[in-house]
């Protein structure tokens, strides 16, 4: 793990122009360049993933840890990336596997309730010190850990990221069609929970 904390030390260098994704697959493949090109990467990256893993596991603390399995995934499979789809898909790819293995490892450990683990994340967001369950955010924060969690992923990157459904197909292999009516659904109950609360 030695050279993962030695690339999130640069991170924040100040940042010069950043390279495209081309340049970062080729001087990859480049065996004296293939550091500097990975922490280029996590530097373009880092803070998207992030944040997409944080809105799914709500802790810092696991976003942090599940980020670090993303990247050292991403680190063993990018010599083999096809560049069939754009790199930021692949990454939200990874990221979202390991979420969703990340959340089912939770459920598996904590005693559920009736509601399932989205109690123990509205316990969570109730728990921060800013919390106020007046304030439209805290409540959308709310109503968004009650959904299912595929369910939860593609009402964030909708909503958060507003990633086009065409990426998210790619990011979620599952038709548009399918995703649009998800995100539908999610809204749905979004907005009753708002209404109910």
């Amino acid at each position: 793990m030695g050279f993962f904390s030695s690339c999130y030390r640069y991170l924040y260098l100040p940042l010069m122009m950043q390279p495209d994704d081309k340049e970062i697959l080729d001087q990859f493949k480049i065996p004296s360049l293939k550091e500097k090109a990975f922490t280029q990467l996590i530097k373009k990256y880092q803070e998207r993933i992030y944040w997409h893993i944080r809105r799914m596991v709500i802790e810092h603390e696991d976003a942090n840890d599940v980020m670090q399995n993303v990247f050292i995934k991403v680190w063993k499979a990018l010599e083999q990336f096809r560049q069939d789809s754009q790199l930021y898909t692949w990454l939200y790819r990874i990221a979202t596997n390991e979420c969703l293995t990340f959340l089912e490892q939770q459920k598996k450990r904590a005693t559920l309730s009736i509601d399932g683990s989205a109690s123990g994340f509205s316990e969570t967001i109730k728990a921060d010190k800013h919390f106020d369950a007046n304030k439209p955010e805290w409540k959308l924060q709310l109503a968004i850990q009650q959904l299912p969690d595929k369910q939860r992923v593609v009402f964030n990157l909708r909503y958060y990221d507003e990633m086009p459904y065409e990426e998210m197909s790619r990011v979620l292999d599952t038709s548009q069609g399918a995703l649009k009516a998800s995100y539908h659904h999610a809204v749905k109950k979004i907005e009753a929970f708002i209404l109910n609360h």
